[in-house]
């Protein structure tokens, strides 16, 4: 009998990642969870500078922000919080000031990742974007929504936006997937016809930058195939229904390894891997002569890896 499951082919690329790679991920909840993996694995990983944005617009918004070192900030008060409309929740602040520092600041986190990084991972994760007069918003904040429009991009929109980009940093090792997580509060018709508007944006995007740079590296990795027709069942959800299980991202995740990571990486993974759980591991009895024995080896240990891998923190 064949496997009960539909097994997603995901060509293994030539163009690979590895320690040396200066990694910027950028986009929805997935590329956070791609992220943490990353960390947990300690690569020279910069995620979401702007905190989790979710439509190509948003992104698109912050790279060009950052690049044009534009100091402008799109800044509201609502309910006792200072807000960026252009950056996630999670730098909403009650101190003006201290929300501009902020925004400031992951601007030229992302510029210098933008220049300096070789491999580019964005997840696009709704073509479903609001917009306050004319500027499309990364968050409307619980807002009321009378404030906001409500609109869908086209593929071309998305792709005309985001073309320039890529011809630009034809360098670049560029990697678009669309995130599985469902955006089901536009309703579930909406969430399908939003993610099959950015996987035709997505395809559309890859062949008309292959055109014009044939020698650049740009791929797409099926996440969002890999989610609905490996791991349909729901017990590769969390509770709420809507995003991945710890279970289903490291699924994913180790697709992904097979895709873009060499065996010589995959081995250094392991080592550093392992660094990242002895780190983290914490001892019942901290004053015994076995804690200490622990502590003062995974010292050395760190010590000799920071010789081979000079940014391990």
């Amino acid at each position: 009998m064949k496997d009960l499951y539909t097994k997603v082919v995901v060509p293994v690329s030539e163009k690979k990642i590895e320690y040396s790679s200066k990694i910027l991920l950028l986009g929805s909840c997935f590329a956070d969870n791609i992220g943490e993996k990353f960390g947990e694995n300690y690569f020279q990983a910069i995620v979401n500078p702007f905190g989790t944005l979710y439509n190509p617009a948003s992104i698109m918004n912050a790279i060009d922000l950052s690049l044009a070192g534009n100091k402008k900030h799109y800044i509201l008060a609502h309910n006792d919080l200072w807000h960026s409309m252009m950056h996630h929740g999670s730098f909403s602040t009650p101190d003006k000031l201290e929300l501009i520092t902020r925004c400031e600041s992951s601007q030229t986190m992302m510029a210098k990742a933008i220049t300096d990084s070789d491999t580019i991972i964005v997840t696009f994760g709704t073509s479903w974007i609001y917009k306050m007069d004319e500027f499309v918003v990364a968050n409307c904040h619980k807002m009321p929504a009378n404030r906001f429009r409500r609109e869908c991009m086209s593929s071309a929109e998305i792709v005309s936006m985001w073309l320039p980009l890529l011809t630009k940093y034809p360098n670049k090792h560029w990697i678009f997937t669309v995130s599985p997580i469902r955006h089901i509060k536009d309703g579930f018709h909406a969430n399908h016809l939003s993610k099959a508007c950015l996987l035709q944006a997505i395809d559309t995007l890859i062949s008309n930058a292959e055109c014009i740079n044939p020698a650049s590296s740009y791929s797409y990795f099926p996440s969002y195939e890999i989610m609905l027709d490996e791991l349909r069942d729901y017990r590769f959800y969390a509770e709420d229904m809507v995003h991945p299980s710890s279970l289903a991202v490291e699924y994913i995740w180790n697709r992904f390894l097979d895709t873009y990571m060499s065996d010589n990486t995959r081995e250094q993974m392991r080592v550093l891997h392992q660094l990242w759980r002895d780190r983290h591991h914490r001892c019942m009895h901290p004053e015994s002569q076995e804690a200490k024995a622990f502590e003062q080896h995974l010292s050395e240990r760190v010590t000799k890896l920071k010789q081979l891998y000079p940014w391990l923190e």
